[in-house]
């Protein structure tokens, strides 16, 4: 225990209750005293650290050397710790830091030597020093300007930012009010309003101009703060100012731009815009703005400060050669009146005092050069901070609007131009036409509608496929966009089709006319590969003969093209009303066809085939039979056509393969000996790729077998080029169904095209029948006939039998089935089932 013997009793409740922390160490450096304020500070109790090492206070990282560094001090006399004062970290009970600012007293007592340390908390001055210490430093290390001001508003102190962004030195601004320093333009009142809120105590926030010590000119923001002392009154004003000129400048000229653009001025009137904006930044400059047009030609836009002269001689001029590199980089030419690419201006430049010139591409989307800004100036010196700063700001603004206009002028194109040809699609065809024959009707004059369809391209198509299709559409309506001279013009209304309108010619010059296109669309076409001599049918209807109106006209003149393809490919035909009649008619017949089908109108008949050896039936042909309650009878070369050019014929088909599989399904339900059904199809059906699935969709529904049924084709499908003709055809007959080919002999009879197909019966046409038993040419044809399906191990049925003459030679020639109205003619489904109970067929 400590000799406490050593202390009055004053003394120890004097240490005990002082305020600031006490300890007192002995010789051997224990500790003698620790007051209640020293527990306070370290967060120790006194138990805990009387009698022990004084170095139980300190931070770890000296406790080893801390005994060392006090008996150098015994030991020397040199009183390096005693009558100083520092401030040392104090790391707590907790964990936690507090700082003491440390006072030591040497104390003797006869032969020893005590130390008193006296202990002031001052955690919260360090925190406060360190605060400032960092503020002072934000300060001096800020690149915004920040100036303080008495209560006189005069400037009392600037930091290091305020000299690199203004210019001026401590020295130059001090006594000086900052709105006569670097705002000399603010008025009075506006010093006044804003000295009066700051006096009331409101933060002052604006955007301003302010010039520099070399008289430029740039944008800052300014944040002014008032600082009251304790009884309110105004001491001082804290200035905050950052440089803002870019942001600025591009927020002014970006408002006034993009309005022009949303409200849809044009491309001129905005550019225009933008340079009077420039032009109140820098009064310097003269600004130019061109587009750069596809052959690189400038195309001035915007050019304020020059005559009418400057802009038909600039759009002379072509970045090409050596002036390309204007495209991609940014160039100052300082003597504009003798280099560079502008030198055919040199006398209008030299009137203006203009001598140097400073350009800069302006960019699109995907990185063309789409435009070209230029700065004029009458002295050669390089462009100033906020020039180019004007200059980058008004490239982007360039490139918007141009850009935008290109789009304006794509989604044109795209709204009334056809994507392929170029021409004007229907819309703008229309509604040019309109105009055209508004201005005929003003002027009393005649108007032509010429309706082009190109022969036979459909076929092309499908034979040389879309790309060859493609190259001779737009071969053909180059070649017709040529002959329109003299306000004519063309249009294309669709795949193959196209419209030109022809003004005020009369009825010679009109067919001069037709002939230029028809001679015109003859000339050869060059393909890879291919050589093409194309021709149209024209149908041409006439104002104001053939109508009144442009829907009228053209539909008209499609009439009259129908008719000329009808006759032979590149004709032409002009509109008669005979003609119109006819059509109506045969679109009449279409809608009757059209309901005939959705409402079960019309009925299938069924004609026997009969074997000739033994009279036993041989299976049935499936004939579609239209009764219609007005018109009649309707004969099936009349709408079995009209059903195929409509598009009906799917839909006539699907209805024919439904009703045929379920009467089959009746007859093989009620055992009539029925052996197969034929049902008729024609090319058009085998386009789809979804007809194998519809056929075994049938007959599944029907619980029939593919057998059971035989498609008959015409010679037609071996014309038919869709590619999706024989792969639908192999499919069908994948599954076993077998296929007939109809009217063979009359078409395009082709052996190479006939081994291709997979057919199981060849049909003699009945119009070698008809005569055969009187016509040696008959007899020879129907001979070939027969030895070429005997060769190709094919069953042959002739058509047509009508006398036993007929028949008789027939038999002769070795044909082993026979279909005509000497057996019986088509019959309804209960007919035949009475024909069929009568005497087996009588085959001679």
């Amino acid at each position: 225990m400590p000799d406490n013997t050593l202390f009055s009793s004053i003394f120890t409740q004097t240490l005990e209750q002082a305020i600031d922390a006490v300890v007192v160490i002995d010789a051997n450096n224990v500790v003698m005293l620790f007051n209640r304020a020293a527990e306070q500070l370290w967060d120790i109790p006194r138990e805990q650290v009387i009698g022990e090492n004084v170095k139980v206070l300190v931070p770890d990282e000296i406790k080893a050397s801390h005994d060392g560094y006090v008996n150098r001090n015994r030991e020397t006399g040199e009183n390096k710790i005693v009558g100083s004062s520092r401030d040392i970290e104090i790391v707590r009970k907790d964990g936690s830091i507090r700082w003491g600012s440390f006072s030591i007293s040497k104390v003797e007592v006869g032969d020893q030597v005590l130390y008193t340390a006296f202990v002031k908390d001052v955690t919260a001055a360090v925190a406060e020093r360190e605060r400032t210490q960092m503020l002072s430093l934000v300060t001096d290390r800020s690149d915004n300007a920040i100036f303080i001001t008495d209560n006189q508003w005069n400037i009392i102190y600037i930091n290091s930012g305020f000299t690199q962004l203004l210019g001026y030195t401590e020295g130059e601004v001090y006594g000086k009010t900052p709105i006569s320093v670097i705002a000399p333009y603010f008025s009075l009142e506006d010093v006044n309003s804003m000295r009066a809120n700051l006096a009331s105590g409101s933060a002052v926030h604006s955007d301003q101009r302010v010039v520099t010590k070399g008289g430029e000119e740039f944008w800052c923001s300014v944040m002014a703060n008032p600082v009251f002392d304790e009884a309110g009154t105004l001491t001082n004003i804290v200035a905050i100012l950052s440089e803002i000129t870019a942001t600025k400048l591009h927020e002014i000229l970006h408002a006034q731009v993009i309005h022009a653009i949303a409200s849809d001025r044009s491309l001129e009137v905005v550019m225009d815009i933008a340079s009077r904006e420039l032009k109140a930044f820098s009064k310097e400059v003269l600004p130019c703005i061109f587009s750069l047009a596809e052959d690189d030609h400038l195309q001035v836009l915007s050019a304020l400060d020059f005559p009418p002269e400057f802009k038909r001689l600039s759009n002379q001029l072509q970045l090409c050669g050596e002036y390309s590199a204007l495209k991609k980089a940014v160039h100052f030419n300082r003597d504009v009146q003798n280099t560079g690419f502008l030198q055919g201006l040199k006398p209008l430049f030299v009137s203006m005092g203009i001598r140097a010139c400073w350009t800069s591409p302006v960019v699109g989307d995907h990185g063309e050069s789409i435009g070209l800004i230029a700065f004029f100036k009458r002295e050669s010196t390089g462009l100033t901070a906020i020039e180019k700063t004007l200059g980058s700001i008004l490239e982007s603004l360039c490139s918007l609007a141009i850009n935008r206009e290109n789009q304006r002028q794509q989604i044109r194109q795209l709204a009334y131009y056809d994507t392929l040809t170029d021409l004007p699609n229907r819309s703008l065809l229309f509604a040019e036409a309109e105009s055209a024959l508004r201005e005929a009707k003003s002027h009393g004059q005649s108007l032509a509608v010429l309706y082009l369809d190109v022969d036979q391209f459909k076929q092309f198509n499908d034979s040389h496929g879309h790309s060859s299709g493609d190259f001779l559409l737009k071969e053909l309506a180059s070649r017709l966009n040529k002959l329109c001279i003299n306000g004519d013009f063309c249009g294309r209304l669709s795949a193959d089709e196209f419209v030109i309108i022809a003004k005020n010619k009369s009825t010679p010059e009109l067919g001069n006319f037709v002939d230029e296109i028809r001679q015109s669309v003859a000339k050869k076409i060059h393909m890879p590969a291919l050589t093409v001599v194309p021709s149209v049918s024209v149908g041409i209807s006439v104002y104001p003969d053939d109508g009144h109106d442009i829907s009228t006209l053209v539909h008209r003149a499609d009439v009259a093209m129908n008719q000329a393809k009808s006759s032979a490919p590149g004709h032409c035909s002009y509109f008669s009303h005979e003609l119109n009649q006819a059509v109506m008619a045969r679109q009449k017949l279409e809608r009757a066809l059209q309901e005939a089908i959705e409402t079960n109108q019309l009925n299938l008949v069924y004609q026997p085939q009969v074997n000739i050896d033994d009279g036993s039936l041989y299976g049935v042909e499936a004939l579609a039979r239209w009764q219609h309650p007005e018109l009649g009878f309707v004969s099936p070369g009349e709408f079995i056509p009209l059903a195929e050019e409509s598009g009906l014929i799917g839909r006539l088909t699907q209805w024919a393969l439904t009703t045929a599989c379920q009467q089959m399904a009746q007859w093989r339900a009620n055992q009539v000996a029925v052996p197969v059904v034929s049902i008729n199809l024609s090319p058009d059906n085998f386009h789809s790729r979804d007809l194998c699935q519809t056929i075994l969709a049938e007959l599944s529904a029907f619980n029939l077998q593919p057998s059971d049924i035989l498609l008959e084709l015409t010679e037609g499908v071996l014309l038919d080029t869709n590619p999706n003709t024989m792969k639908t055809l192999h499919e069908i007959h994948s599954h076993g169904i077998g296929f007939s080919l109809d009217d063979f002999g009359t078409g395009y009879s082709s052996l190479s095209y006939l081994r291709q197909l997979p057919i199981k019966e060849l049909k003699l046409d009945k119009s070698f029948v008809k005569d055969l038993e009187l016509s040696k040419t008959d007899q020879a044809l129907s001979h070939a006939v027969i030895q070429i399906g005997q060769s190709l191990n094919l069953k042959v049925v002739a058509e047509g039998v009508e006398n036993q003459a007929q028949l008789a030679v027939l038999r002769e020639q070795g044909y082993p089935i026979a279909q005509g109205y000497l057996f019986a003619r088509p019959l309804a489904p209960a007919e035949l089932e009475a024909w069929l109970e009568r005497s087996p067929v009588n085959a001679g």
